[in-house]
């Protein structure tokens, strides 16, 4: 079985459309098979984008680690008028959030990347719905390593269930970042990290 953060050459495209408002502002996006959640908006990634919004910061450099179609670099770039590098391992994941920044007309660029291997920038902000399924050394190596690509002023957003070890995590990565639990809905935290 195929899964979003590998790259299966032999999968079949079935495009799809994706509608997601916020505000006055309003997204559609195209979407496919062998991406993370190909039919609908993941809740904690809407959830963290919405907080993203209301507590960040406008016209920020940006970096989406595992962008998927690119949902949340899409509209962090429209919305905050932000400029947004996205990078994933998923070849079809990276063409379809080209497809889309294009789409969209915003300021951003998506290209291939494992975790941070193809990344050479310091950024304001790194967010990240990190990939639970590709196992704990991918998730807690988006986190971690988050650290060496923020500016010594920037702040790492990222989302994670409850249920699959939110709590956890936060104790692990207190000795590294300042922790802030933004915001916990349907199992889901919005967790903002500072470098200490």
């Amino acid at each position: 079985m195929s899964q979003y953060f590998t790259n299966d050459n032999n999968l079949r495209s079935e495009y799809r459309n994706i509608v997601y408002n916020y505000k006055n502002y309003s997204f559609n996006f195209v979407s496919d098979l062998g991406v993370f959640s190909k039919d609908k908006v993941d809740y904690g990634s809407r959830l963290l984008v919405e907080n993203y919004i209301e507590h960040g910061d406008k016209f920020k450099k940006v970096l989406d680690v595992g962008c998927g179609y690119g949902f949340i670099g899409v509209v962090v770039a429209k919305v905050m008028s932000s400029h947004v590098d996205m990078v994933d391992v998923n070849k079809r994941a990276v063409h379809l959030s080209n497809i889309n920044i294009d789409n969209h007309k915003v300021d951003a660029k998506a290209f291939i990347s494992n975790c941070y291997d193809d990344v050479s920038d310091k950024y304001d902000v790194i967010i990240s719905n990190p990939p639970i399924r590709a196992g704990k050394d991918i998730y807690m190596k988006i986190i971690n390593d988050a650290f060496n690509y923020l500016n010594d002023d920037g702040a790492f957003w990222f989302v994670m269930n409850r249920d699959q070890g939110a709590k956890s995590t936060i104790k692990k990565i207190e000795n590294v970042y300042k922790v802030d639990v933004i915001d916990k809905s349907k199992g889901f935290f919005v967790i903002l990290c500072k470098k200490r």
